[in-house]
């Protein structure tokens, strides 16, 4: 294919260093890298440089932590978004970000061509891809390592020959990936689902075992579903993130230990480490059972799992995700108040909810005086309620 200039999302690691060569030799094309902030903590201007080092014509870097938080993050949040029972899906939201801002920089830069690091055997090829055809469907795409057939040695090797400056952690037994929403560890020894996951396969999170001796309480505010206090101060998205996953991570919370359903037909076992966002998916899932109605709950149980499978197989600029949303915001006109959470040796325990429009009435509930429910009406209700069963009885009877 004839291409002049691609676009390039790079990681300033080896694989993506490897790659700006490799595009310029085997396509005879300009590369322009982009490299996205969304929480890593990271040397993004060295970055940045190296990529011109190694030989792109323009690399720029984007931060976009504010917009993951507020455009991808809360909504997965406030739809109750969690794929396999287990996984918060952190890395699968991140890519139709880091994709739609290549997208962009391709455009504003004159690419008529987009690239990226995955390889063939991952999800993340398909979350780039699907996104590039639905943001610009005119855009070629290129997987470099879908093609090149290196080995991890050839790729060293490769950069050896070409001057590429190698990344000093190439012997980590682990691959992970980072942003603020969560981190992900996976190879080496976890490849055996039965090894108990060691010491260095986490970061953020302490071992729950030797987590401090005394809990300590949060209180999240939520403002129609979405997270706005943290302790009672109006906190931005990035930093009340930044901020749970320090408190909760001191505390052991939010590890988690998933064999998943990959989209491209295998399992895989994955480490996670989401403090933050074990503690607000926990406070949000409470608020909305004092706030919503059975009927509602019950139903978006089942929105939620498609909104995370959507979420994972890549489809967020599919067609349904919008619809989807426009549910999920019906639903959170009334999801306002607060909810106390106590962390302690690994657990996130609700301790307290409040919320000014709450379905929940004392008067209704209480065994005590000031009891208004009318228990006369129950006997009555109950012969109704029963009645399909008591024919049924009745005729297995004969």
């Amino acid at each position: 294919m004839a291409v002049k200039r691609i676009a390039l999302a790079y990681s300033g690691g080896l694989d993506t260093s490897v790659a700006v060569k490799w595009l310029m030799e085997t396509y005879h094309a300009e590369v322009v890298c982009m490299a996205l902030d969304i929480g890593e903590e990271r040397n993004y201007e060295a970055i940045r440089q190296k990529a011109l080092t190694v030989g792109a014509v323009q690399s720029v870097v984007v931060d976009a932590k504010e917009r993951f938080a507020r455009e991808f993050v809360f909504p997965a949040l406030r739809a109750g978004a969690v794929y396999n029972d287990k996984y918060l899906l952190a890395t699968a939201l991140a890519r139709p970000l880091i994709a739609s801002e290549l997208v962009r920089v391709a455009r504003e830069t004159g690419c008529d061509a987009v690239a990226h690091g995955c390889t063939g055997k991952g999800n993340d090829q398909v979350r780039f891809e699907v996104t590039f055809q639905a943001l610009d469907p005119t855009l070629t795409i290129i997987a470099p390592a879908r093609e090149w057939g290196m080995t991890r040695e050839d790729e060293i090797e490769y950069a050896r020959v070409h001057g590429i400056a190698i990344p000093v952690d190439l012997d980590n037994p682990y691959s992970t990936d980072t942003n603020l929403w969560g981190r992900s560890c996976e190879c080496g020894v976890l490849e055996d689902p039965d090894n108990t996951p060691p010491a260095g396969a986490y970061e953020w999170t302490h071992d729950p075992l030797t987590a401090p001796d005394q809990p300590e309480w949060v209180s999240i505010g939520f403002e129609q579903g979405v997270p706005i206090l943290l302790n009672g101060e109006a906190t931005d998205p990035v930093q009340l993130i930044t901020q749970l996953n320090a408190i909760g991570g001191r505390h052991g919370v939010g590890r988690v230990d998933c064999v998943e359903d990959r989209l491209v037909g295998i399992k895989s076992r994955e480490i996670y480490e989401c403090p933050a966002g074990t503690i607000l998916y926990l406070a949000h899932l409470d608020l909305e059972h004092i706030a919503l109605d059975k009927d509602t709950l019950e139903f978006k149980r089942g929105v939620a799992q498609r909104y995370a499978q959507l979420v994972y197989n890549g489809l967020w600029d599919g067609t349904l995700r919008p619809h989807l949303d426009a549910f999920v915001a019906s639903t959170q006109a009334h999801v306002t108040g607060s909810v106390r959470v106590r962390l302690f040796k690994g657990t996130a325990v609700v301790e307290g909810r409040t919320a000014p429009r709450a379905l929940y009435r004392k008067d209704l509930a209480t065994y005590d005086v000031g009891d208004t429910f009318d228990h006369t009406a129950s006997e009555g209700f109950i012969k109704i309620w029963g009645l399909p069963t008591k024919i049924n009885a009745a005729l297995d009877r004969g």
